[in-house]
Protein backbone atom coordinates (compact mmCIF):
# COMPACT_ATOMS: atom_id res chain seq x y z
CA UNK A 1 0.00 0.00 0.00
CA UNK A 2 1.39 3.43 -0.94
CA UNK A 3 0.10 6.45 0.97
CA UNK A 4 0.21 9.61 -1.14
CA UNK A 5 -0.29 12.28 1.55
CA UNK A 6 1.20 12.22 5.03
CA UNK A 7 0.77 15.91 5.94
CA UNK A 8 -2.37 15.13 7.95
CA UNK A 9 -0.59 12.84 10.41
CA UNK A 10 -1.06 13.41 14.10
CA UNK A 11 1.54 12.47 16.74
CA UNK A 12 1.59 8.88 17.95
CA UNK A 13 2.05 7.97 21.63
CA UNK A 14 2.66 4.60 23.26
CA UNK A 15 2.26 5.17 27.03
CA UNK A 16 3.69 1.75 27.93
CA UNK A 17 6.74 1.77 25.62
CA UNK A 18 9.03 2.37 28.58
CA UNK A 19 8.13 -1.02 30.03
CA UNK A 20 9.38 -2.98 27.00
CA UNK A 21 12.72 -4.82 27.15
CA UNK A 22 14.47 -6.47 24.17
CA UNK A 23 15.09 -10.21 24.35
CA UNK A 24 18.87 -9.67 24.41
CA UNK A 25 21.10 -6.63 25.02
CA UNK A 26 22.29 -4.92 21.87
CA UNK A 27 25.96 -5.54 21.05
CA UNK A 28 28.50 -2.71 21.37
CA UNK A 29 30.94 -1.59 18.67
CA UNK A 30 32.86 0.98 20.68
CA UNK A 31 35.98 -1.15 21.14
CA UNK A 32 36.31 -1.33 17.36
CA UNK A 33 35.60 2.38 16.89
CA UNK A 34 38.46 3.21 19.22
CA UNK A 35 40.86 1.56 16.73
CA UNK A 36 39.98 4.10 14.03
CA UNK A 37 42.38 7.04 13.86
CA UNK A 38 40.80 10.19 15.24
CA UNK A 39 38.14 8.51 17.36
CA UNK A 40 36.92 10.65 20.23
CA UNK A 41 33.47 11.27 21.73
CA UNK A 42 31.62 14.05 19.91
CA UNK A 43 30.52 17.05 22.01
CA UNK A 44 27.37 17.16 24.11
CA UNK A 45 26.43 20.84 24.09
CA UNK A 46 24.07 22.35 26.66
CA UNK A 47 21.53 24.86 25.32
CA UNK A 48 20.01 26.89 28.21
CA UNK A 49 18.07 29.29 25.91
CA UNK A 50 16.31 26.34 24.27
CA UNK A 51 15.50 24.84 27.68
CA UNK A 52 13.98 28.16 28.74
CA UNK A 53 11.94 28.37 25.54
CA UNK A 54 10.62 24.82 25.89
CA UNK A 55 9.96 25.10 29.62
CA UNK A 56 12.06 22.04 30.50
CA UNK A 57 14.89 21.46 32.96
CA UNK A 58 17.92 21.22 30.65
CA UNK A 59 18.52 20.63 26.94
CA UNK A 60 21.63 19.03 25.48
CA UNK A 61 22.52 18.48 21.82
CA UNK A 62 24.80 15.63 20.73
CA UNK A 63 26.83 17.36 18.02
CA UNK A 64 27.67 14.91 15.21
CA UNK A 65 28.84 17.59 12.76
CA UNK A 66 32.40 16.18 12.98
CA UNK A 67 32.61 12.41 13.48
CA UNK A 68 35.79 10.58 12.44
CA UNK A 69 36.53 13.06 9.67
CA UNK A 70 32.97 13.21 8.30
CA UNK A 71 30.09 15.69 8.88
CA UNK A 72 27.59 13.12 10.19
CA UNK A 73 27.17 10.16 12.54
CA UNK A 74 26.70 7.49 9.84
CA UNK A 75 30.27 6.21 9.92
CA UNK A 76 29.58 4.59 13.31
CA UNK A 77 27.14 2.12 11.76
CA UNK A 78 28.84 1.77 8.39
CA UNK A 79 32.25 1.01 9.89
CA UNK A 80 30.95 -1.74 12.18
CA UNK A 81 28.97 -3.30 9.34
CA UNK A 82 32.02 -3.25 7.08
CA UNK A 83 34.16 -4.73 9.88
CA UNK A 84 31.76 -7.63 10.39
CA UNK A 85 31.28 -8.21 6.66
CA UNK A 86 35.02 -8.35 5.97
CA UNK A 87 35.74 -10.46 9.05
CA UNK A 88 33.11 -12.95 7.87
CA UNK A 89 34.43 -12.93 4.29
CA UNK A 90 38.07 -13.50 5.25
CA UNK A 91 37.49 -15.79 8.23
CA UNK A 92 38.95 -13.62 10.99
CA UNK A 93 37.38 -13.17 14.43
CA UNK A 94 35.44 -9.94 14.76
CA UNK A 95 35.89 -9.92 18.54
CA UNK A 96 38.66 -7.38 19.17
CA UNK A 97 39.16 -6.70 15.47
CA UNK A 98 40.86 -3.44 14.48
CA UNK A 99 40.91 -1.36 11.32
CA UNK A 100 44.56 -2.37 10.79
CA UNK A 101 43.63 -6.06 11.05
CA UNK A 102 40.92 -5.59 8.44
CA UNK A 103 43.33 -3.80 6.14
CA UNK A 104 45.79 -6.67 6.46
CA UNK A 105 43.07 -9.26 5.79
CA UNK A 106 41.97 -7.48 2.63
CA UNK A 107 45.54 -7.25 1.35
CA UNK A 108 45.55 -7.38 -2.44
CA UNK A 109 42.09 -8.93 -2.72
CA UNK A 110 39.62 -7.35 -5.13
CA UNK A 111 36.75 -6.12 -2.93
CA UNK A 112 34.03 -3.54 -3.61
CA UNK A 113 31.60 -2.10 -1.05
CA UNK A 114 28.19 -1.26 -2.54
CA UNK A 115 25.34 0.79 -1.13
CA UNK A 116 22.41 3.09 -1.90
CA UNK A 117 22.19 6.39 -0.07
CA UNK A 118 20.55 9.76 0.21
CA UNK A 119 23.88 11.23 1.31
CA UNK A 120 25.68 10.54 4.55
CA UNK A 121 25.56 6.74 4.66
CA UNK A 122 27.05 6.45 1.18
CA UNK A 123 29.85 8.81 2.03
CA UNK A 124 30.58 6.84 5.20
CA UNK A 125 30.79 3.53 3.30
CA UNK A 126 33.01 5.21 0.69
CA UNK A 127 35.26 6.62 3.40
CA UNK A 128 35.72 3.16 4.92
CA UNK A 129 36.58 1.76 1.51
CA UNK A 130 39.23 4.45 1.08
CA UNK A 131 40.70 3.74 4.52
CA UNK A 132 40.90 0.04 3.65
CA UNK A 133 42.28 0.53 0.14
CA UNK A 134 39.29 -1.05 -1.62
CA UNK A 135 36.61 0.21 -4.01
CA UNK A 136 33.12 1.55 -3.36
CA UNK A 137 30.07 1.94 -5.60
CA UNK A 138 27.25 4.19 -4.45
CA UNK A 139 23.73 4.58 -5.87
CA UNK A 140 21.85 7.84 -5.20
CA UNK A 141 18.18 8.83 -5.70
CA UNK A 142 16.79 12.14 -6.88
CA UNK A 143 17.08 15.14 -4.56
CA UNK A 144 20.54 14.45 -3.11
CA UNK A 145 22.37 17.76 -2.67
CA UNK A 146 25.33 18.66 -4.85
CA UNK A 147 27.52 18.88 -1.76
CA UNK A 148 26.55 15.34 -0.70
CA UNK A 149 27.36 14.10 -4.19
CA UNK A 150 30.69 15.93 -4.07
CA UNK A 151 31.41 14.42 -0.66
CA UNK A 152 30.87 10.88 -1.95
CA UNK A 153 33.06 11.56 -4.97
CA UNK A 154 35.77 13.01 -2.73
CA UNK A 155 36.14 9.57 -1.14
CA UNK A 156 36.93 8.03 -4.54
CA UNK A 157 33.70 6.08 -4.94
CA UNK A 158 32.05 5.19 -8.22
CA UNK A 159 28.76 7.09 -8.24
CA UNK A 160 25.58 5.86 -9.93
CA UNK A 161 23.11 8.76 -9.95
CA UNK A 162 19.40 8.25 -10.60
CA UNK A 163 16.17 10.23 -10.79
CA UNK A 164 14.38 7.43 -8.91
CA UNK A 165 13.16 7.52 -5.30
CA UNK A 166 15.26 6.11 -2.45
CA UNK A 167 13.51 2.74 -2.18
CA UNK A 168 14.11 2.10 -5.88
CA UNK A 169 17.84 2.77 -5.73
CA UNK A 170 18.11 0.44 -2.74
CA UNK A 171 16.67 -2.28 -4.96
CA UNK A 172 19.09 -1.35 -7.76
CA UNK A 173 22.12 -1.53 -5.46
CA UNK A 174 20.98 -4.88 -4.10
CA UNK A 175 20.44 -6.34 -7.55
CA UNK A 176 23.86 -5.15 -8.72
CA UNK A 177 25.80 -7.43 -6.35
CA UNK A 178 23.95 -10.66 -7.13
CA UNK A 179 26.35 -13.42 -8.10
CA UNK A 180 29.43 -11.32 -7.35
CA UNK A 181 31.47 -12.77 -4.50
CA UNK A 182 33.84 -9.81 -4.43
CA UNK A 183 31.07 -7.23 -3.89
CA UNK A 184 29.56 -6.62 -0.46
CA UNK A 185 26.24 -4.80 -0.01
CA UNK A 186 26.39 -2.47 3.02
CA UNK A 187 22.80 -1.26 3.29
CA UNK A 188 21.16 0.33 6.33
CA UNK A 189 17.67 -1.03 5.75
CA UNK A 190 16.51 -4.63 5.88
CA UNK A 191 14.15 -6.96 4.03
CA UNK A 192 13.53 -10.72 4.23
CA UNK A 193 16.86 -12.49 3.74
CA UNK A 194 18.92 -9.33 4.33
CA UNK A 195 19.18 -8.72 8.07
CA UNK A 196 22.80 -9.23 9.20
CA UNK A 197 24.34 -6.06 7.77
CA UNK A 198 21.50 -3.76 8.91
CA UNK A 199 21.79 -5.33 12.37
CA UNK A 200 25.50 -4.52 12.51
CA UNK A 201 24.73 -0.94 11.50
CA UNK A 202 22.25 -0.65 14.36
CA UNK A 203 24.87 -2.01 16.77
CA UNK A 204 27.42 0.51 15.51
CA UNK A 205 25.25 3.41 16.56
CA UNK A 206 25.32 2.35 20.23
CA UNK A 207 28.69 4.11 20.53
CA UNK A 208 26.85 7.42 20.26
CA UNK A 209 24.47 6.55 23.11
CA UNK A 210 27.15 5.18 25.42
CA UNK A 211 29.03 8.45 24.95
CA UNK A 212 25.89 10.41 25.90
CA UNK A 213 25.49 8.41 29.13
CA UNK A 214 29.09 9.08 30.10
CA UNK A 215 28.87 12.77 29.25
CA UNK A 216 25.67 13.27 31.23
CA UNK A 217 27.23 11.45 34.18
CA UNK A 218 30.03 14.02 34.14
CA UNK A 219 27.45 16.76 34.83
CA UNK A 220 25.51 14.59 37.29
CA UNK A 221 22.31 14.21 35.33
CA UNK A 222 20.41 11.64 33.28
CA UNK A 223 18.17 11.80 30.19
CA UNK A 224 14.39 11.93 30.50
CA UNK A 225 13.76 12.34 26.74
CA UNK A 226 16.02 11.40 23.81
CA UNK A 227 14.99 12.85 20.45
CA UNK A 228 16.02 10.98 17.29
CA UNK A 229 15.67 12.01 13.62
CA UNK A 230 14.39 9.00 11.71
CA UNK A 231 14.62 7.71 8.16
CA UNK A 232 14.55 3.94 7.66
CA UNK A 233 14.68 3.45 11.43
CA UNK A 234 18.17 2.08 12.16
CA UNK A 235 19.28 4.89 14.47
CA UNK A 236 16.07 4.94 16.47
CA UNK A 237 16.11 1.14 16.70
CA UNK A 238 19.57 1.46 18.23
CA UNK A 239 18.32 4.10 20.68
CA UNK A 240 15.33 2.00 21.74
CA UNK A 241 17.30 -1.21 22.24
CA UNK A 242 20.14 0.59 24.02
CA UNK A 243 17.90 2.49 26.44
CA UNK A 244 15.54 -0.44 27.00
CA UNK A 245 18.19 -3.11 27.56
CA UNK A 246 21.73 -1.76 28.09
CA UNK A 247 21.71 1.69 29.63
CA UNK A 248 21.00 2.31 33.30
CA UNK A 249 18.42 4.88 32.13
CA UNK A 250 15.02 4.43 30.49
CA UNK A 251 14.14 7.80 28.92
CA UNK A 252 11.18 8.48 26.68
CA UNK A 253 12.25 8.26 23.03
CA UNK A 254 10.84 10.68 20.47
CA UNK A 255 10.96 9.88 16.73
CA UNK A 256 11.00 12.84 14.31
CA UNK A 257 10.25 12.52 10.56
CA UNK A 258 9.43 14.88 7.69
CA UNK A 259 5.71 15.13 6.93
CA UNK A 260 6.53 14.09 3.35
CA UNK A 261 8.31 10.88 4.43
CA UNK A 262 6.62 9.79 7.65
CA UNK A 263 6.73 6.03 7.10
CA UNK A 264 7.26 5.28 10.81
CA UNK A 265 4.32 7.42 11.84
CA UNK A 266 2.05 5.90 9.20
CA UNK A 267 3.10 2.40 10.27
CA UNK A 268 2.52 3.09 13.96
CA UNK A 269 -0.98 4.45 13.34
CA UNK A 270 -1.78 1.40 11.19
CA UNK A 271 -0.04 -1.00 13.61
CA UNK A 272 1.55 -2.55 10.53
CA UNK A 273 4.34 -1.66 8.12
CA UNK A 274 3.29 0.97 5.59
CA UNK A 275 5.18 2.66 2.75
CA UNK A 276 4.70 6.32 1.82
CA UNK A 277 5.17 8.33 -1.35
CA UNK A 278 8.31 10.50 -0.93
CA UNK A 279 8.22 12.15 -4.36
CA UNK A 280 7.38 15.55 -2.82
CA UNK A 281 10.85 15.57 -1.29
CA UNK A 282 12.17 17.48 1.74
CA UNK A 283 15.20 19.52 2.79
CA UNK A 284 15.69 16.76 5.38
CA UNK A 285 17.15 14.58 2.63
CA UNK A 286 18.69 12.03 4.97
CA UNK A 287 15.20 11.29 6.32
CA UNK A 288 13.47 11.06 2.93
CA UNK A 289 12.77 7.33 2.95
CA UNK A 290 9.49 5.67 2.08
CA UNK A 291 9.71 2.42 4.04
CA UNK A 292 10.71 1.35 7.54
CA UNK A 293 13.45 -1.24 7.89
CA UNK A 294 11.73 -4.55 8.66
CA UNK A 295 14.46 -5.27 11.19
CA UNK A 296 13.64 -2.07 13.09
CA UNK A 297 9.87 -2.45 13.09
CA UNK A 298 9.39 -4.79 16.11
CA UNK A 299 11.46 -2.51 18.37
CA UNK A 300 9.72 0.64 17.14
CA UNK A 301 6.29 -0.91 17.51
CA UNK A 302 6.92 -2.01 21.11
CA UNK A 303 9.50 0.39 22.52
CA UNK A 304 8.99 3.83 20.93
CA UNK A 305 7.22 6.39 23.13
CA UNK A 306 6.36 9.19 20.70
CA UNK A 307 6.48 9.90 16.94
CA UNK A 308 5.88 13.27 15.29
CA UNK A 309 6.25 14.70 11.79
CA UNK A 310 7.66 18.16 11.05
CA UNK A 311 7.61 20.42 8.01
CA UNK A 312 10.53 21.87 6.10
CA UNK A 313 9.66 25.28 7.56
CA UNK A 314 9.90 23.78 11.06
CA UNK A 315 13.33 22.41 10.22
CA UNK A 316 14.55 25.67 8.65
CA UNK A 317 13.59 27.61 11.77
CA UNK A 318 15.37 25.08 13.98
CA UNK A 319 18.53 25.30 11.84
CA UNK A 320 18.52 29.09 12.15
CA UNK A 321 17.85 29.05 15.90
CA UNK A 322 20.65 26.56 16.55
CA UNK A 323 23.01 28.49 14.30
CA UNK A 324 22.31 31.63 16.37
CA UNK A 325 23.52 29.66 19.41
CA UNK A 326 26.72 28.59 17.64
CA UNK A 327 25.54 25.05 16.86
CA UNK A 328 26.32 23.57 13.44
CA UNK A 329 23.28 21.49 12.48
CA UNK A 330 21.82 20.57 9.10
CA UNK A 331 18.08 20.05 8.60
CA UNK A 332 18.08 16.41 9.72
CA UNK A 333 19.90 17.15 12.95
CA UNK A 334 17.89 20.32 13.61
CA UNK A 335 14.65 18.40 13.06
CA UNK A 336 15.01 17.11 16.62
CA UNK A 337 14.50 20.63 17.97
CA UNK A 338 11.50 21.05 15.65
CA UNK A 339 10.05 17.77 16.86
CA UNK A 340 10.58 18.63 20.52
CA UNK A 341 8.78 21.93 20.00
CA UNK A 342 5.83 20.02 18.59
CA UNK A 343 5.89 17.59 21.54
CA UNK A 344 5.95 20.22 24.31
CA UNK A 345 3.18 22.22 22.61
CA UNK A 346 0.85 19.21 22.89
CA UNK A 347 -0.34 19.06 26.49
CA UNK A 348 -2.43 15.93 25.93
CA UNK A 349 0.63 14.14 24.55
CA UNK A 350 2.81 15.21 27.48
CA UNK A 351 0.23 14.02 29.98
CA UNK A 352 0.39 10.53 28.47
CA UNK A 353 4.20 10.43 28.85
CA UNK A 354 4.27 11.16 32.59
CA UNK A 355 7.55 13.06 32.37
CA UNK A 356 9.11 14.71 35.45
CA UNK A 357 8.27 18.38 36.04
CA UNK A 358 11.62 19.61 34.66
CA UNK A 359 12.75 16.94 32.21
CA UNK A 360 16.26 16.61 30.79
CA UNK A 361 16.07 16.51 26.97
CA UNK A 362 18.80 15.21 24.65
CA UNK A 363 18.61 16.15 20.95
CA UNK A 364 20.60 14.14 18.42
CA UNK A 365 22.23 16.62 16.05
CA UNK A 366 23.07 13.96 13.49
CA UNK A 367 24.69 16.11 10.78
CA UNK A 368 26.43 19.42 10.24
CA UNK A 369 25.41 22.00 7.64
CA UNK A 370 28.22 20.89 5.32
CA UNK A 371 26.51 17.50 5.02
CA UNK A 372 23.39 19.19 3.63
CA UNK A 373 23.73 22.92 2.85
CA UNK A 374 20.09 23.28 1.83
CA UNK A 375 18.78 26.41 0.15
CA UNK A 376 16.55 28.41 2.47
Amino acid sequence: MRIMDTSHLKPFVNPIANTWTPLAPIASARTFHRTIDGYRPTPLVELPPIAAELGVGRVFLKDESHRLGLPAFKILGASWAVANSLAEKFGIPVQGVSLDALRAAVGEHDVTLVTATDGNHGRAVSHLAKLLGIRARVYTPEGVSTSAIAGIRSEGAELIESDSIYDDVVRAASASVLGKDNELLIQDTSWPGYEAVPRWIVEGYTTLFSEIDEQLAEVSTAPDVVVVPTGVGSLIQSAIEYYRGTSAFRPAILCVEPVTAACVLESLHADALRSVDTSAGTIMTGLCTGSVSELAWPSLRAGLDVAVAVTDDDARLAVDDLEALGVDAGPCGASTLAGTRKMVADRQLLDQLSLPESPIVVLLGTEGRSANPFTR
